[in-house]
């Protein structure tokens, strides 16, 4: 049996995210995965170990009164362990709202993710919304 690929590995994550199962996406990060969250916001900085992954997506979930969504919205290119991919995300709360492309940039290795990096096309917005 071979492994999976880098990309069936991303796949395999956004599409369990897309069906609201996180349990599943996150059994595809390893327990060290770091994560570097962007911008200049509560979330933002790195984060490490499924706990504090949890912890992370949990606040969003929290602060986005349960609306934050991410969707694949192009085409995954992988180079090598590296997966980018194009992403829509989304997210409103009383008084504020977000809609922005951005791109992850997954590392993959042994068939699990062990690093996750973030980028959003308006860090202002994002910066905002999260607070």
């Amino acid at each position: 049996m071979t492994s999976p690929t880098p990309i069936d590995v991303a796949t395999a994550y956004f599409d369990a995210l897309s069906r609201g199962e996180v349990p599943a996406a996150m059994a595809l990060l390893k327990p060290e995965v770091i994560w570097y969250q962007p911008g200049d916001n509560r979330f933002s900085g790195t984060h490490q170990g499924l706990d504090a992954i949890g912890a992370l997506l949990g606040g969003m979930m929290e602060a986005s009164q349960g609306t934050f969504v991410i969707a694949v919205n192009g085409t995954m290119m992988a180079n090598g362990s590296m997966v980018a991919v194009p992403v829509q995300f989304s997210g409103t709360r009383t008084g504020a709202s977000m809609d922005m492309p951005g791109m992850d940039l997954l590392t993959v290795d042994d068939g699990s993710i062990t690093e996750v990096r973030l980028f959003s096309s308006d860090p202002y917005i994002e910066d905002t919304f999260w607070g």
